[in-house]
């Protein structure tokens, strides 16, 4: 039996964090889909700079494109629509057989766009409206100026995917954000059940910033444990705001919960093992998304113990404390983050509008 699909028996969901044409197109996805428990597909602009810069799949689609006089960004969404649109269809079995609770797949918004609260709104409805499969989510990222958007798109039904998501603080604004939504969307006569969100938290990323600056002050001791802590800390909040009497009037009018994704989930250290992050933080209504080498490595001598991300909380509230008695600043840690991570897929998206421009160049009369 698939070790991926035991983590099921623990109310997870495993989502792969890969998109591409020929990842679709070749059968890999189906495969994952059918014998190994994937159950989802997440994206993002670095996946898609990596899979268009790296391959000849989107050159005739391309030039046709290019060919109706759309700038380059057009261009990619055009691209990005359709891959997204087979990869919606692949995983609709499952989204069918579990009543919408899964089968999704994520497109991201312009990364240029997050700090433009209206902008991101309007791009959501937009990138919803063209991708018009009932299985998209639209992930937006969980910046300031991100949340407003995030309600927005809730009260209109749009599924939602919020990412780069790195502090606790943030984490309950995220999810304020999704119940606000809701409650406007029933407020307005719509229907809560139509949509599902998740709240992408990150994970191994924390760890790298962390771990540096432990080291820094000499507290290594310390080291490769923050990461894991601050998602359970952050299920911790997921585990009561779901026992709130607000929540459950929205449960009772068909809302299902905004599930914590754990993103970032492989190791960055190699002296940590390769499934720490999947092993550590099992549990109900969550989803763990993973690179392809992570769910290798999984299937490979992954071991799931039972429902992990339950367990210890009490030790991560010491293990907070201690760091900050090490004089390392969580929040400046988490910040600091979240603006690479802004800045990363904005490059990333940067980099692949230039491979765009350099073909539209090739294929242009001399």
């Amino acid at each position: 039996m698939s070790r991926l699909t035991a983590l099921a028996d623990h109310g997870q969901s495993v989502w792969v964090d890969l998109l591409s044409r020929e990842f679709v197109s070749s059968g890999r996805l189906a495969d994952l889909v059918a014998h190994h428990g994937v159950t989802g597909l997440t994206s993002n602009p670095a996946i898609f700079q990596a899979a268009i810069s790296g391959s000849d799949a989107y050159d005739v689609q391309l030039a046709e494109v290019l060919a109706t006089g759309v700038d380059d960004r057009a261009a990619f969404f055009a691209l990005a629509i359709d891959d997204v649109q087979a990869a919606c269809d692949v995983m609709r079995p499952v989204f069918d057989a579990t009543a919408g609770n899964d089968g999704f797949v994520s497109l991201e918004v312009d990364p240029g766009l997050a700090h433009d609260t209206e902008g991101t709104a309007r791009q959501a409805a937009d990138l919803a409206e063209r991708v018009a499969r009932p299985n998209l989510m639209v992930k937006i990222p969980a910046t300031i100026e991100g949340l407003p958007a995030i309600e927005e798109s809730i009260a209109r039904g749009i599924s939602i995917n919020v990412t780069l998501i790195f502090s606790l603080e943030r984490y309950a604004a995220v999810l304020e954000a999704y119940i606000r939504g809701l409650e406007r969307l029933v407020e307005a006569g719509g229907n809560p059940a139509s949509l599902r969100s998740v709240a992408s938290f990150f994970i191994s990323r924390v760890d790298t910033e962390a771990d540096r600056r432990l080291e820094r002050v000499d507290h290594s001791e310390l080291a490769g444990q923050l990461g894991i802590a601050n998602a359970k800390l952050a299920y911790r909040h997921f585990v009561e705001v779901s026992e709130g009497a607000r929540w459950q009037a929205l449960a009772a009018q068909g809302a299902a919960p905004q599930r914590p994704l754990w993103a970032s989930t492989s190791t960055k250290n190699p002296a940590y093992r390769d499934t720490m992050y999947v092993e550590e933080l099992v549990g109900p209504q969550t989803v763990n998304t993973m690179p392809i080498e992570t769910i290798d490595a999984f299937e490979d001598h992954g071991v799931v113990r039972g429902t992990t991300v339950s367990e210890g909380w009490d030790e991560a509230d010491a293990l907070f404390a201690a760091i900050a008695r090490a004089d390392v600043d969580i929040a400046d840690v988490t910040q600091l983050l979240e603006d690479e991570g802004v800045k990363k897929f904005a490059d990333a998206f940067d980099a692949l509008l230039a491979v765009i421009g350099d073909r539209r160049r090739e294929l242009s009369p001399a």
